[in-house]
């Protein structure tokens, strides 16, 4: 793998293919958490204790950082049904959404109150099970929304709640040891294991399900290993670990390919940080890895069965290639066909095993049903002759001679013989340069010509026809290849390259000279089919020509399609095991024969329409007969005729590149391909201006919704200022009134504020005018009196003449007293002035008083009048 700044690679024994260290700064090692593969087995994802999660693809020999999370990482799980996408448990008991290509956080889900111990993905990957120690959530992924939450007893915690494979059924497992299982949909409750009574409690705390859901492998802080069987809902097997093991951390089943789901092999990884792989049938150690000195403290195996990850002890990542830990691994499974021989007898007692270390067999499980025997050809056992030497030790005339006794091959180990018997290369760095061109520009639009319902087909198919279209460019052109590639797409939905490989090999062998008359069938394939069946059934071909029926209508539907339109999938498997192990022109013969099996219905039809309808749609078939049939006319057709004089011998692809393909007429593949081009480029350019008149009908759409806002906005606008100016009139003519009645109320004040000084000037005056009036009548009486007085004295002094000094002196005095008089009357006007000015202060003060109280209420008045 390439190095990076903070990623250090290095290879070591041949079993370990790489050792990932991550520093930081060149000093301290930062360790690696957790781990979780695709569903393809070749990459999987790696999250450190910073928070950083690491994308690492096996097969490309790469890696790249997909995610800062700033937090650990708690649980990891990679394979979701858009397969860019991937959950990530963190340590602030939430866990996210990523997609590993745009580095966008998808969806963000809350609701546990403590870590995430582990993530549970459906095999449809469109739900989620997430699990902490006091609850279990059920996450819809399409619409990242909680479905269910299981809450249990505080003194009950949660070991693991997930998913059983290819089921819709859910385990729980508590720490009381006790397991059920549960309907997804309706959360029933299906069935409860028993709770083992004998012996001391497990403790159970690691759990391990086969890929076919049939056994469940429990173990925690213990010794012994519980295997359990999920259809008789019993305790199949107690494996008893080595003296040194005193608990397991982790349990995990190794897949095979040849096992059917039922996988033998299982990793038990102990407190001495020793993963040990041992055969659950014979109880056999296979090998281990990692010992006491460079532990491991968690693992994941690859789905497929070729590689483990391992989190070691230290903080590093180590991965293990499987097939180069033990020869046991790569072998192929036992022969199907043994001889019975004597020997001892040997009976298994009790229900437990000890483990044992040693190479043990892979153990050949048998489908339960009951086989009739029948006698092979001795040809069989005495043909050893290369040409029919297969891979992994196979032999192909026996595989024949096996194959006409059985009519077809076990459906476990059938993938496995296909295999062998194309020969596939498996050339990975061929296939990726073909899968790294993308998509192919004739199967862009590949849904809306043929819509599947799963995604995961749709885009298999789109991706493995876009790797035969940039392999040979006639397959860009072939509008019927999406036909015949698809049951291959289904039946090998989790291997791409398998599937590319059989496809191609498919082409190359069975659809010999298919394209020599392109883009029309080939009509030289037809006419050999056409030779066969005027040989063997001339009354049905008649009739065929009666009713205008020719091959392009009867045989080359089943060929374009390879019979998947007319036949169910295990009759359809069948089949194709008797194709692949014959000539190529077995297909030929294949399809002579369904049209003779059929002849009794084909012989009532009359319309052509209903031709059409019987040879694209399923029709009562007995498979068997017909491969019958088909070996009979490859027995018994003249060699003049036989397909096989204008068919080659099969012809496997090569290792390393794959050969080239150019049996087809190149100009009208170029023609096509430079007229599809151009109307591509045609169809380009007519939705970029389709998308540049859209853009100026949406501008001038938006424009208009401006501009009729902005109108709208301006009659608002005026609307407002009209009814601001009537509410402007109105308050001026409120205010016009308020100042009328203000001056009626000045004016009313004045006149009352002039007649208070009038009152109060007359009252002062008539008051000055009594005071004056008082004041005179006193000095009127004072001067009566005194005259009286004087008259008196001027009486005594004409009488008395002696006394005149003293009448000088009364005169004197009299004079004195008016000039006193005088004086008190100026007195008596200043201080009349003073009273005056202090009356017109007075005055002064009372109106500006009741003006100030004329204001107030004139005041209150107006506020009312606003208000």
């Amino acid at each position: 793998m390439r190095t990076d700044s903070i990623l250090h690679l290095t290879s070591c024994v041949t079993s370990v293919l790489a050792t990932v260290v991550r520093n930081a700064r060149q000093t301290n090692t930062v360790r690696f958490l957790q781990v979780a593969f695709d569903t393809t087995g070749e990459s999987f994802l790696a999250g450190d204790h910073h928070g950083n999660i690491y994308v690492f693809d096996i097969s490309r020999n790469r890696f790249k950082l997909v995610q800062k999370t700033g937090q650990a990482c708690t649980a990891l799980a990679f394979n979701l049904r858009r397969t860019t996408e991937f959950l990530a448990a963190l340590a602030d008991y939430s866990f996210k959404c990523f997609d590993k290509d745009t580095r966008q956080l998808v969806s963000w889900m809350r609701g546990h109150e403590g870590a995430i111990s582990s993530l549970s993905v459906h095999s449809s990957g469109s739900y989620a099970i997430s699990t902490s120690s006091d609850t279990a959530q059920l996450w819809n992924l399409d619409t990242f929304q909680r479905k269910r939450k299981l809450n249990v007893r505080q003194s009950v915690g949660i070991q693991k709640v997930f998913f059983l494979p290819h089921s819709n059924t859910i385990l729980s497992c508590f720490s009381d040891d006790s397991i059920f299982a549960w309907e997804s949909d309706t959360l029933f409750c299906k069935y409860q294991l028993p709770v083992p009574q004998d012996g001391p409690r497990i403790h159970y705390r690691t759990f391990a399900v086969t890929q076919d859901g049939k056994t469940l492998a429990a173990a925690g802080r213990s010794s012994l290993v519980h295997l359990w069987c999920l259809d008789s809902r019993q305790l199949l097997r107690v494996i008893q670990m080595p003296p040194n093991v005193k608990s397991v951390r982790f349990v995990d089943f190794l897949p095979d390919s040849f096992d059917g789901g039922s996988n033998q092999i299982l990793g038990i990884l102990s407190q001495d940080g020793v993963m040990r792989f041992i055969n659950i049938q014979s109880c056999k150690q296979i090998f281990e890895i990692g010992f006491h000195e460079d532990a491991i403290t968690l693992a994941a195996i690859c789905p497929k069965g070729h590689h483990i990850v391992a989190v070691m002890d230290s903080g590093a990542l180590r991965i293990y290639d499987v097939r180069s830990l033990t020869p046991e691994i790569s072998k192929p499974p036992q022969p199907l066909l043994k001889q019975v021989t004597k020997g001892k007898s040997s009976e298994r007692s009790g229900l437990k095993m000890k483990v044992y270390t040693g190479a043990g067999q892979r153990p050949v499980k048998t489908s339960g049903r009951r086989i009739q025997s029948k006698v092979l050809p001795s040809a069989v056992s005495t043909l050893d002759d290369k040409e029919n030497y297969l891979p992994n030790g196979l032999n192909k005339k026996r595989l024949q001679a096996l194959l006409r006794a059985f009519g077809e091959y076990p459906a476990k180990y059938r993938m496995f013989i296909w295999r062998s018997l194309l020969h596939l290369p498996e050339n990975h760095a061929a296939f990726s340069s073909l899968t790294d061109k993308g998509l192919h520009s004739a199967y862009m639009c590949l849904q809306e010509r043929y819509p599947i319902k799963s995604h995961k087909l749709q885009r298999g198919l789109q991706r493995v026809l876009s790797a035969l279209a940039h392999w040979a460019a006639v397959f860009g052109e072939t509008d019927y290849l999406p036909l015949l590639a698809f049951p291959f797409v289904k039946l090998f939905e989790n291997n791409p390259l398998i599937c590319f490989e059989v496809v191609a090999t498919v082409i190359v062998n069975w659809c010999q000279h298919w394209f020599e008359y392109f883009p029309n069938p080939p009509l030289n394939v037809l006419s050999l089919a056409e030779n066969v069946l005027v040989h063997h059934d001339k009354e049905l071909l008649q009739h065929f020509v009666a009713c205008g029926v020719t091959s392009q209508l009867y045989a080359w539907p089943l060929l374009e399609t390879l019979f998947s339109e007319v036949l169910m999938r295990e009759e359809w498997l069948k089949l194709f095991d008797n194709v692949f192990s014959n000539h190529p022109s077995f297909l030929l013969m294949a399809v002579v024969a369904y049209v003779t099996c059929c002849r009794a219905p084909l012989l009532l039809c009359t319309e052509r329409k209903d031709f059409e309808y019987f040879f694209h749609h399923r029709n009562s078939l007995d498979i068997s007969a017909m491969l019958k049939e088909a070996y009979r006319l490859m027995d018994s057709t003249p060699a003049d005729i036989h397909p096989s004089s204008a068919l080659s011998d099969f012809e496997p692809l090569t290792q390393g590149q794959y050969p080239i393909f150019n049996k087809y007429p190149t100009f009208i593949v170029e023609y096509q391909s430079q007229e599809r081009e151009r109307i591509r480029q045609q169809e380009v350019e007519y939705l970029r201006e389709r998308q540049d008149v859209q853009e100026l009908h949406a501008e001038a759409v938006r424009q208009q919704a401006e501009f009729e806002a902005w109108y709208k906005q301006q009659e608002l606008l005026l609307q407002g200022e009209e009814q601001r100016r009537r509410i402007l009139q109105e308050e001026e003519s409120k205010l016009a009134q308020q100042r009328a009645r203000l001056a009626a109320m000045k004016r009313e004040l004045k006149v009352k504020e002039l007649n208070l000084i009038d009152s109060s000037r007359r009252r002062f005056l008539k008051h000055q005018q009594d005071q004056r009036r008082i004041q005179l009548k006193r000095l009127d009486d004072e001067i009566q009196r005194k005259v009286l007085m004087l008259e008196e004295s001027l009486a005594e002094v004409g009488q008395m003449e002696v006394d005149a000094d003293w009448q000088a002196e009364v005169i004197k005095r009299l004079e004195n007293a008016k000039e006193r008089q005088e004086k008190q009357r100026e007195r008596l006007v200043n201080l009349s002035k003073q009273t005056r000015s202090k009356e017109e202060e007075v005055v002064q003060l009372m109106l500006e008083v009741e003006g100030k109280q004329v204001r107030i209420h004139m005041l209150k008045a107006w506020s009312h009048d606003t208000i």
